[in-house]
């Protein structure tokens, strides 16, 4: 029983004295004054990116894989490399303040480590309870038989039916793997769904977790006490969010975990430095359809500290959430006739506090920290100001590390849905030496849109986070990643026989 999951080119225009191979810098947004008169190379295909969180980092590398060295890519990153991967500092060691651990069924991460000759983390093992306000209502020993016994004596069978019922859902999903790797494409989210699990899978965006579990003979108790603890680590929210989405999180929860030495973003700086990908530090404001000899050319406006600029590409990624509430991605769609419309929603706040200082154990029930037993804390859905407690290790773990004691000053992660309070900090510690913050918009606000969105939003311009509006994972944007790279590919070559074909697994059965 583990509780730990993780938490988030039709034309190349060359100018005189712009010794970067992008196109025409520091132009102001406008039409282009040579984008008729210069014709590009045929053999060369611009492509951007504008993110470089794991989405943009992991389909920058996937278009140079299918494309070749022919595609040259810009990536557009307004913070830091690794988005909702990134580390805080605290006493000179680095800590996870994103994602913090990956499922042993996540393929594409898996991959992506050893092509980048990265290492997995040394895993310092910690004892799971939930907590329900007043005391814990599911404690973690170190024997599983144990744990199990303990799970069947308060729930019955309700853990078994919710194996049975994630298992079936995560077998369905593995599918996308052998569809990508024989080269097919979704051009929307409902496609890709459907093609998994028929209209199962889509019904499942609809339906609440609560729900579908009632259904198949998980008790309404199992799902206050641990379901909704489950989805509150993972996605900060309660098991009225979708099946779908809830599905995925759970299945973090029953399998083993693992971590990149030195900090999960390096597998996002690893991508792009393998790409050669050209990472602009700038905020794009604006993306503009032209045309050229009967394809389509988008021209990407941005702002950076120079000033205003733009350029042209034939394919551009957007690997950045698209929401009415995100004012920092809220660039526009100019020239496209019908208009392409901002994807509606919103997304739910995740706060990371990373604490340094002595837990107060009493508020748990233990007067006498030296015999508190756990390093994960996850609560239920009663009133809380936060949502999980762990005690957490370094990015870089060595061969004599320990993880502290009850008793000692550690580093603790609290996850919570607003940032915390001085009063509520003294509620979970007798004292600190610091606190470090972290605020994200972390997952979609599950239910907050009716539709699932599009990945293609015109011939060559993709949206890759419309499947976290299905489900929010790092590996769910890395097969997001996959699934663009390859639609852009088969969209250019007009390989439409590899594009949202229906009955595939007797395609890729054939094909074996």
């Amino acid at each position: 029983m583990n509780f730990q999951f993780e938490m988030l080119q039709a034309c190349e225009v060359q100018v005189l004295g712009n010794l970067s191979a992008g196109g025409c810098r520091g132009v102001t947004p406008g039409p282009h004054p040579c984008a008729l008169s210069v014709l590009p190379p045929p053999s060369r295909l611009l492509a951007a990116v504008v993110g470089a969180g794991i989405g943009g980092s992991a389909v920058a590398h996937f278009l140079q894989q299918h494309f070749g060295p022919r595609v040259q890519i810009d990536v557009y990153e307004k913070g830091t490399v690794g988005g909702r991967l990134a580390t805080i500092s605290v006493n000179k060691q680095h800590y996870e303040s994103g994602a913090a651990s990956f499922h042993s069924l996540s393929l594409h991460m898996q991959d992506f480590v050893k092509l980048l000759g990265l290492r997995h983390r040394r895993e310092v093992v910690g004892r799971s309870a939930i907590f329900g306000g007043e005391h814990f209502v599911l404690e973690e020993t170190d024997w599983y038989l144990l744990n199990l016994f303990r799970l069947w004596w308060h729930y019955g069978i309700s853990f078994l039916r919710l194996q049975m019922w994630v298992e079936e859902v995560m077998e369905k999903f593995m599918r996308i793997y052998k569809y990508q790797a024989h080269g097919y494409a979704f051009s929307g989210v409902e496609e890709l769904l459907y093609s998994l699990g028929e209209s199962a899978f889509v019904n499942m965006t609809q339906r609440s977790v609560a729900e579908s579990l009632l259904q198949v003979g998980v008790t309404q108790r199992f799902i206050d006490d641990v379901v909704s603890a489950v989805l509150r680590a993972s996605y900060g929210q309660s098991a009225s969010m979708p099946a779908f989405a809830g599905a995925m999180s759970l299945a973090g929860a029953q399998g083993s975990l693992w971590s990149v030495e030195g900090g999960n973003k390096l597998v996002c700086s690893g991508l792009l430095k393998l790409t050669k990908a050209n990472v602009i530090h700038a905020t794009v404001t604006s993306v503009t359809l032209h045309s050229t000899e009967g394809k389509a050319l988008y021209q990407v406006g941005y702002e950076s500290e120079l000033g205003s600029g733009s350029d042209f590409y034939d394919i551009v990624v957007i690997a950045t959430p698209l929401h009415l509430d995100n004012s920092s991605s809220n660039f526009t769609f100019e020239g496209f006739n019908p208009p392409i419309d901002d994807v509606q929603g919103s997304f739910h706040p995740t706060v990371v506090s990373l604490v340094h200082g002595y837990l107060n154990s009493s508020y748990f029930g233990f007067p006498d920290p030296k015999l508190f037993p756990f390093a994960n804390i996850l609560t239920t859905d009663f009133p809380n100001f936060f949502c999980t407690l762990d005690n957490i290790c370094p990015v870089n773990i060595s061969s004599s590390f320990r993880r502290k004691q009850p008793q000692e000053a550690a580093v603790w992660r609290v996850q919570s849905p607003k940032p915390l309070f001085r009063t509520q900090l003294k509620t979970l510690f007798r004292s600190y030496y610091s606190v470090q913050t972290a605020e994200w918009q972390a997952h979609p606000l599950y239910g907050s849109r009716t539709t699932l969105p599009r990945f293609a939003l015109h011939d060559q311009l993709f949206y890759l986070n419309a499947l976290e509006w299905a489900a929010s994972s790092v590996e769910v944007m890395a097969v997001a990643a996959k699934n663009v790279a390859l639609l852009a590919y088969n969209r250019w070559y007009q390989d439409l026989d590899k594009i949202d074909q229906k009955d595939l697994m007797h395609k890729v059965k054939t094909e074996l």
